[in-house]
């Protein structure tokens, strides 16, 4: 049976990020909050959770899991290179609502679906989501809805939706708007903006100097 926790109360959050921690290292799910919508989440290279996560939204390999994480620095280790356009973007939008498609680094084992050696990165900008995150190292995260239903805003939402596929809510009040985040693809030899969400196209091109192409 699935855990809620408050994590508007101090004691109930430092609770819920414990049984969080907890289930994140026995290859469980987590529900968080995150500043775009709530997230349903795994251990990043436990390949297992992340299939079960995948089961949960009932959604294939065809559509990769993002990764999360609750440094800058973390980045350096799971992707091939950090170039200057997404060291940019990190000191510009991070933590925050822009997620960066960078080449991962080979010597990882994991499975995050069909990435075709990618891997979509993103540093939230929420404490509790951080401060999980600070605690076990990288999560798979998608937001956490079954796959055609809207976002979820809220833990409620989450719940009527995922269930006790999901070991442990953390309740941290309603997200506002659902906006996902936006998704910029670096792999290649121009920016692609492959979702525009919170942070514009404009922004983007802003911060690189140099135009943001559209998704082809």
């Amino acid at each position: 049976m699935s855990a809620v926790y408050d994590c508007n109360t101090q004691e109930s959050r430092t609770d819920g990020l414990k049984a969080a921690a907890s289930a994140v290292r026995s290859s469980r799910l987590v529900v968080l909050p995150t500043d775009t919508v709530y997230g349903i989440g795994a251990d990043a290279f436990d390949a297992g959770a992340v299939q079960s996560l995948l089961r949960a939204k009932n959604r294939g390999p065809d559509m990769p899991v993002g990764v999360l994480v609750g440094s800058w620095t973390t980045v350096d280790g799971l992707a091939l290179g950090v170039p200057p356009q997404a060291r940019a973007l990190i000191e510009a939008f991070w933590p925050g609502d822009l997620s960066i498609v960078l080449p991962h680094a080979p010597s990882l084992t994991w499975n995050l679906g069909t990435t075709r050696g990618t891997v979509m990165l993103r540093m939230p900008l929420h404490p509790v989501a951080l401060e999980l995150l600070r605690d076990v190292g990288p999560m798979a995260v998608s937001s956490a809805n079954v796959s055609g239903q809207p976002p979820a805003s809220t833990a409620q939402e989450a719940q009527e939706q995922l269930g006790d596929s999901v070991a442990v809510y953390l309740d941290g009040g309603p997200t506002g708007d659902p906006v996902p985040s936006s998704v910029v693809d670096l792999t290649g030899d121009s920016p692609i903006m492959l979702r525009e969400g919170a942070v514009s196209s404009a922004a983007v091109s802003e911060v690189l100097g140099i135009p943001v192409l559209p998704k082809s």
